[in-house]
């Protein structure tokens, strides 16, 4: 089982990233175990402050590096990613040669109540992504449409169509992972398929 980090732009409890993030963990169960990083205790990215870091940023350092993979899951504010998302992107890329990005495999899915399923926000994190170095799956790619009922209080995909487009999904994303893992992890992901 791959452990995936996995980073949700909004803080809100309510959050409808989070519940999709929520869904997709109850999908990939077997597959894909999500940890949920705290990105709202950062504070703002300042290069001054690498004389003495941070300890929640040394803390989100070791999070990312010990991860097989990198999920996030975005919402879009004015067309793009919110600022605690951009933040916590900057923070582990840096100090420059020491990214725990590099060669991370990763995704990103997003929810938004509005007709463009956070279109513009992910195409603003595919380009920053690969900068900072995380090899990011192409496709599926995931732009949901919240609307009330479509995941139950349990987290459970209530619609046939887009729960069959999930699994799907995870399926990929578990792929994608394994095209990165490490060798005890690609053959215990091999023996697990052949089973």
């Amino acid at each position: 089982m791959y452990r995936v980090a996995v980073f949700v732009g909004s803080t809100r409890p309510t959050s409808s990233n989070l519940k999709l993030a929520k869904a997709l963990e109850k999908l990939a169960a077997g597959k894909l175990e999500f940890q949920y990083i705290k990105i709202d205790n950062l504070p703002f990215y300042d290069d001054a402050l690498w004389n003495d870091p941070p300890a929640d940023v040394m803390r989100l350092k070791r999070e990312i590096a010990a991860a097989d993979a990198v999920l996030f899951v975005t919402p879009e504010y004015n067309r793009s990613i919110p600022g605690i998302l951009k933040n916590a992107i900057d923070w582990p890329s840096r100090p420059f040669g020491e990214s725990v990005w590099t060669d991370k495999p990763g995704a990103i899915a997003g929810a938004t109540g509005g007709v463009s399923g956070t279109a513009a926000a992910q195409a603003h994190l595919r380009s920053i992504l690969p900068v900072v170095g995380v090899a990011l799956m192409g496709r599926p790619e995931i732009y949901f449409q919240s609307r009330p009922g479509a995941i139950d209080d349990d987290n459970n995909i209530t619609d046939e169509r887009l729960r069959t487009n999930l699994n799907i999904w995870v399926e990929r994303f578990t792929d994608w992972i394994g095209m990165f893992a490490r060798p005890q992890q690609a053959v215990e992901e091999i023996e697990r398929k052949t089973a």
